[in-house]
């Protein structure tokens, strides 16, 4: 059955005309994902209006449908989640230029910002002063109520928040570059990851999976952290040099002050000063997880090795066209599972339980 979802706005066309898209979404944190019709804007002079081909799904689109975020982010219903991105050009505003119809085009994480703040005008959108616009559950300037995300079959975006796809990458493996790909890209370069440093990945999913890949193509000697065993053969395929099981202390304590950077993808509660202390001296642990708890955390393991604790999240507009590029010329796409839209609510449930590798991505021609 579809249902139709019509904003809670009084003037939800009061930027223009809207057509009807088809999309799946979430009623409430408990009802799963269903079909539904939504309104997207029609393009104006600066838009492209894409044709989802696939969209990929990252583990905030769980956090976000069932509201485990309530606290940071907390969700608005009925909810269209979906922020990795891959389609084709079917209209271009008359003042668009770098898009035209027919051409393969990407959308993540963001679909507007500012554009005026210290921060967007230095490239760096994800923070801007303002807060960006986010593909989804987020103000929706154009028609009111909120942002409706990538599991749907067609969007609009200005073209200054579109991206363009390289030939040479698979567009279905390229979907989850746009967040997965960039939340692990951005870091490695803005700490400047190359050739001849020790770096360490911690955790091996969506993100962990690309994050040993980049490392790998910047030239560093990669470790792989993890807590399963029998991750160990696909962790040294993707790129890693060794693998550390980070219950083993003995195997642990072989690496204390030894890492110039060591990226942190895990999401859930962990101990952080066991890497901390595998950080040498003026060295780097950078958190992309989001957990939902506060850690721990020991300052003397920060003070005695001017240690540095940081967080990233996705890259700007520019720095991710930039990965893109960079992933087309070293042949990196994320490995991913392909599914119908018709099983997304099995598909999180098994992402619950980490079940998949290591990317699900929806074929979105099954909604069409």
């Amino acid at each position: 059955m579809t249902s139709t979802i019509v904003a809670d706005q009084k003037d939800a066309t009061r930027a223009g005309k809207a057509y009807p898209a088809k999309a799946y979404a979430a009623q409430s944190a408990a009802s799963g994902l269903a079909q539904a019709s939504i309104r997207r804007r029609e393009p104006g002079a600066s838009d492209v209006q894409i044709d989802i081909l696939y969209c990929g799904v990252c583990h905030s689109d769980l956090h976000q449908v069932r509201n485990e975020w309530e606290g940071m982010m907390p969700t608005v219903y009925p909810c269209v989640p979906g922020h990795e991105i891959v389609g084709r050009v079917v209209k271009a505003g008359s003042a668009v230029k770098k898009f035209k119809a027919g051409d393969l085009a990407a959308v993540g994480c963001m679909v507007d910002s500012d554009r005026v703040c210290p921060n967007c005008r230095a490239g760096n959108e994800q923070f801007c002063d303002s807060m960006p616009t986010f593909t989804y559950n987020t103000e929706d300037k154009h028609l009111g109520g909120v942002t409706y995300g990538g599991y749907s079959d067609s969007i609009v975006v200005d073209e200054a928040f579109v991206l363009r796809v390289p030939d040479k990458l698979d567009p279905a493996a390229t979907a989850p570059l746009l967040c997965a790909g960039i939340t692990t890209y951005s870091p490695m370069r803005h700490w400047n990851v190359r050739k001849g440093q020790k770096v360490g990945v911690v955790g091996l999913g969506g993100l962990g999976h690309m994050g040993v890949k980049f490392a790998h193509a910047f030239g560093a000697h990669v470790v792989l952290f993890t807590t399963s065993p029998n991750k160990k053969e696909d962790a040294l395929r993707l790129g890693a040099h060794e693998v550390v099981v980070s219950k083993n202390e003995a195997e642990m304590a072989k690496h204390a002050g030894s890492f110039d950077f060591i990226l942190d993808t895990v999401s859930g509660e962990h101990n952080l000063n066991s890497y901390l202390d595998l950080v040498k001296l003026d060295g780097t642990l950078t958190l992309v997880g989001a957990s939902p708890t506060p850690f721990p955390l020991s300052v003397g393991s920060l003070l005695f090795r001017r240690r540095s604790l940081a967080g990233s999240i996705i890259g700007g507009i520019r720095e991710t066209q930039e990965m893109l590029d960079f992933c087309a010329e070293h042949g990196i796409v994320s490995d991913i599972e392909l599914i119908p839209i018709q099983e997304i609510n099995q598909a999180y449930e098994r992402l619950a339980k980490s079940d998949v590798k290591y990317r699900f991505v929806i074929d979105m021609a099954s909604l069409k």
